[in-house]
Parts: structure tokens; sequence; C-alpha cells
């Protein structure tokens, strides 16, 4: 006798279901996106374990009471359809010599227990139909009075079939079965293939029946004792096996009526004995959640180690953009732009020559100078405006290209980074499309903050004849140019710079010049670092279309120790068997 569950107390019952549930609910939060060594089997494991919820454990535990699932499974040509066939008492599967046979699985049940098996049920995601089929993604439904209520035989595709999607749906549907009734002949019973399936129903404790079918009647008692030594060899010692002779197939595709004697009887007998059905359902709950809670921590270990990986990612990326936005800071506030274009409109603006030359004369002088030389220059306050906003525009295209560059190389240094830069359809490698455009209105929008400084810092000065001669717009363009010209510096740029600082001064205060600075220091810093942030931003995308959440490993690892510790609880209250 083998521990298992009694899952037919209430209260287990329904806290298993609750914990399972949520345990499935982790497995989907933690997706293995990366190619990291290994990962190809920890994927497939992954897939495996949540098909065996939702095709099996999770419908089960719901309907505790829904009738016994025997599942027909096994080699090519071992005779399943016959069988199927012969245990019904008519053509309910076809038969044939044309392999593969059977591509849609077939379900035959008793007329009152077809309410188990609608789509919301057992195997969700297969297509239900009432006629044959060849679709290898529905399962036609067959009512039949000859089979037992409380008990279901679905016949399913071939294990070792040559199509690939008659293979997998072979091994979900077993994966599926409250109980295997697995046929094999004299010619297969010691291929490989069939013994891999048997060797996972052992794993998974799942209840397994044997039937050794299309043997010669004088070979069947020698065959027999030595696919029994088999069994018992390969942990299936107390699985029944029922032996059918070759005979005689009909025209419907039915072997005589005795050849299913021996298993009809059994199976009738299961399907009213409910503690036995019980025993059995729950043998086979039992080992599928034991398997499924083993297989789930490799898994939490794997979404580790995936967690670390973007990570690392990450931190890669914010180290590059966080150098990028500190030098594109740096740039704009240090006098990096106050050359070429920009200086020669801010000197056409402010003039240079004689006032540059009379800086050192009396204060009141050179102010008075100043104001008078731009008196009448709006177009070419709106020059330096211009050239202010390309000089700004380019800096930012050019710090982000570069950042992007040198994140993107670092990822391609990791081939699962490599990966990821391949999963988005946004070229990381450079700048995003719409940093120009962004960068346009952000920077429009500090000379309209500019302007709303130096209106507010002036107050009722703005109507004195200084301020209306020069123009909010002509301090905003002086109060962006002193501002990106910084402390630094010298030469002529740098007294053009003093000049600014003068004009400021002479229309505001020195106290509000110096705060109107500040400020348009502030502000372009903040709004520098917004188009930064954005550009850093991308770089989380190609990470957070996977939902690689940093705490799926503990959630998914906790999940799966609560339905274990259920199980432990539930295998104390009773046992089940091996049929």
């Amino acid at each position: 006798m083998t521990l298992g569950a009694d899952l037919d107390d209430t209260f287990l019952g329904s806290r298993m279901l609750t914990e399972v549930v949520r345990l499935h609910g982790s497995l989907l939060n933690a997706p293995l996106p990366l190619d990291l060594p290994g990962v190809d089997a920890l994927r497939v494991g992954r897939e495996h374990i949540i098909e065996q919820l939702e095709d099996y454990i999770i419908p089960r535990l719901t309907e505790i009471d829904a009738p016994l699932l025997v599942v027909v499974g096994g080699s090519t040509g071992a005779g399943k359809s016959t069988l199927v066939n012969t245990l019904i008492g008519s053509r309910v599967t076809i038969p044939g010599l044309l392999r593969p046979t059977t591509r849609s699985p077939v379900l035959v049940h008793h007329p009152e227990d077809g309410r188990w098996f609608g789509a919301d049920r057992l195997l969700p995601e297969l297509a239900r139909v009432s006629q044959p089929t060849t679709d290898q993604f529905a399962i036609q439904l067959v009512p039949s009075a000859a089979v037992p209520r409380g008990l279901a035989i679905l016949d399913a595709p071939d294990v070792d079939s040559v199509d690939e999607r008659n293979r997998e749906l072979a091994s979900q549907l077993l994966a599926a079965a409250d109980l295997w009734l697995f046929v094999t002949s004299a010619a297969r019973y010691s291929d490989q293939v069939p013994w891999e399936h048997l060797k996972n129903a052992v794993e998974r404790n799942t209840a397994v029946a044997l039937v050794l079918s299309r043997t010669p009647p004088d070979d069947v008692a020698t065959v027999s004792v030595h696919l029994a030594r088999m069994m018992a060899a390969r942990g299936l010692k107390d699985s029944p096996l029922f032996a059918v002779p070759q005979g005689e197939v009909s025209d419907d595709g039915l072997l005589p009526a005795s050849y299913g004697t021996e298993i009809n009887g059994w199976l009738a007998a299961l399907a009213s004995d409910a503690a036995a059905k019980r025993d059995v359902v729950n043998q086979t709950v039992a080992g599928a959640v034991r398997t499924v809670t083993r297989k789930a921590f490799p898994i939490a270990d794997a979404v580790a180690l995936q967690v670390d990986a973007v990570g690392e990612l990450l931190t890669i990326a914010d180290q590059v953009y966080d150098d990028a936005q500190a030098a594109l800071l740096a740039a704009g506030g240090d006098g990096t732009l106050l050359r070429g274009d920009l200086l020669a409109r801010w000197q056409e603006f402010v003039g240079s020559g004689e006032l540059t030359r009379t800086l050192e004369a009396k204060v009141g002088f050179v102010r008075e100078r100043l104001v008078n030389a731009i008196k009448g220059k709006p177009q070419q306050a709106e020059r330096v405006g211009v050239a202010i906003e390309m000089g700004l525009e380019a800096l930012v295209a050019d710090h982000a290209e570069r950042a992007a560059a040198t994140a993107a190389a670092a990822w391609r240094e990791r081939s699962y980074g490599e990966a990821l830069l391949e999963s988005t359809t946004d070229d990381l490698a450079r700048a995003g499309r719409g940093l120009r455009s962004q960068a346009e209105q952000e920077i429009r929008a500090w000379h309209d903050e500019l302007q709303e400084l130096v209106k507010h810092e002036a107050g009722d000065a703005r109507h004195s004849a200084r301020f209306l001669a020069l123009g909010a717009r002509g301090l905003a363009v002086t109060l962006g140019v002193v501002a990106l010209a910084g402390t630094g510096g010298s030469g002529a740029a740098a007294a053009s710079v003093a000049l600014g600082r003068t004009l400021l001064e002479s229309t505001i205060g020195e106290a509000g010049a110096a705060r109107v600075i500040d400020q348009a220091r502030g502000t372009l810093a903040r709004r520098l670092t917004t188009l930064m942030g954005a550009e850093r931003a991308r770089y989380l995308a190609p990470a957070a279309q996977w939902e690689l959440k940093p705490d799926a490993p503990d959630q998914l690892r906790q999940a799966a120790r609560r339905v274990d510790d259920l199980r432990f609880a539930a295998a104390k209250k009773g046992t089940g068997g091996h049929l």
C-alpha cells in the first residue's frame, strides 16, 4: 500500500483547491524568457505542470465526485481502438491499419454523466464534438449505456505516433487520467517509448492497469510472465495485468465479446465501489500534486536566475544612463553650448567691442549703454532663442544616442541581453524616435518658463522704460544664455555673458537676477532629466513585457510549500494504494 491523500475531507479538499489555484497563478507569473543555460528543459517542465494543473488537478479537485476517467493509451498497433470498441460493444472509435489511426480522442461516457465533460471542465482547451473528426484539437463525446455510471473511457492517440501532435496529445490525455489502461502487444511490449510513459506514471503515483493485446493465444502465458517481471522491476508490481489474445476482428472493429469480459467486470466493480473509486482518484491526484510541487522548486530557482539576469541588465542600463544624464546636466550648465552659432547670435544681440572693453567703466554707464545697444532688436532676440533651442536639442540628442549605443553594446555582450534587444521593435541602440519632438517641446516650455520668471521677478518694474525697452523675450533669452554659461569660461564668451548678467541686474536687481538664474538652471535640469529618464525607460520595456517580477520566485516557492503541506496533511488522514 502507498500513502495517499484523503481528498474527500471537505476542509482539506477546499483548502487544497484554493492553494492549487494559487500555485497555478504563481507559475503563470513566473516565465522563463531569457535563454540562460539549461532553460529549455525547464520551460518544457513548466508548461507540462501548468497543463497538469489545468487539465487534471484543478478540474478533479473542483469536481471530486466526477466520473473516474480511464484513458486507454499505448503503442502504435497495440489495438487500443479495437479494445475500446470491444469493451463498449459497438463501434465508437475507428480502428484500422493506416497509421496514425486515432487523431482525435474519443470519450465514451454514460448518458447521464454527460454534464461532467463540458468544455469548462476536463481538458478545457479541446473543442467538444459529437461526430467523428480528425481535428486534433477536439474531443468527440459519445454517450453509451454500456459504460457504467461514474466511469468514462477515453481512447487516446499512440504515445509513439509518427505525428508529433498525436504524441503531444497522448501525453496530455494520459496526464489528465485518473487511471491508465495501458495497452501493449507481444510485438511492442519491450519498446522504450511506452516504458518511458509508464516510468512517468510510477513517478507520479498514477493508478495504472496494463493490457497485453494482440498476442497469439499460445504465447499469452509466456509473454504475460515476462511482462509481469518487467512491471515489477519498474515499480508496477501491484498494477493489474490483463491479457486479450489475438482474435478475429469484426467489420465493426470488435473482438468477440468474451475477450473484454474480464476488463469490463473489473471496471464495473470499480465504478460501483465508491471507496475503491475514491482510492484511485486520491492516489492519482495526490501523486500529481506531489509531482507538481516537486517540479515547481527548480522552476522557482530558474526564475530567480532570470530575475537576477534582468536585474543585471537593468543595472548596466541604469549606470550608462546615470553617466549620460550627469554629463548632459553638466554640459547644460558649464558653458559648453556657448560657442558657435549661439555665441555669435548672442554677441550680435548684446553687442561686443566697445561694451566689452568698457566693462571696467562705471556700472551705471555700462548698464545704460547695454540697454541702448539692444533697443529695437526683437528679431535678434528671437535668433538667440532659436540658437538656444537648437543647441540644447542637439546636446540632448547627442547624449541620448551615445547612451543608447553604449547600453545596447553592453547588453549584447550577453546572449540573453541580445535576445531582449531583439524582442522589441524599438531600436534600443539608437535614441528614441520621439526624442527630438519631445526635446523641442521641453525646451520651448523652458523658454516660456524663463519669460514668466523674469516677469514675476520684475514685478512693478515691468512697466519701467528699461523693462519695456528690453522686453520679456529679450530678458528671457538673456537669462537662458547666463544659465547655460555657468560660472566658468574666459575670453570674449565670458565677457559677453558678464554683459548678460549686468543686463539682468540692471532690470530686476542683483538679488532678483541671482534668483532667476538659479531657478532657470534648476528647471532646465529637471526637464533634461525628464528627457533622459524617458530614454532610460525604453530599456525597461523589453524586461517589463515578460513581467518578470522580483518576488515571483519566492511567491512560487511559498505556493508550492503550502500545497505540499496540505498534501501531507491529507495523506495522514488515509491511505490509497495501487490497484
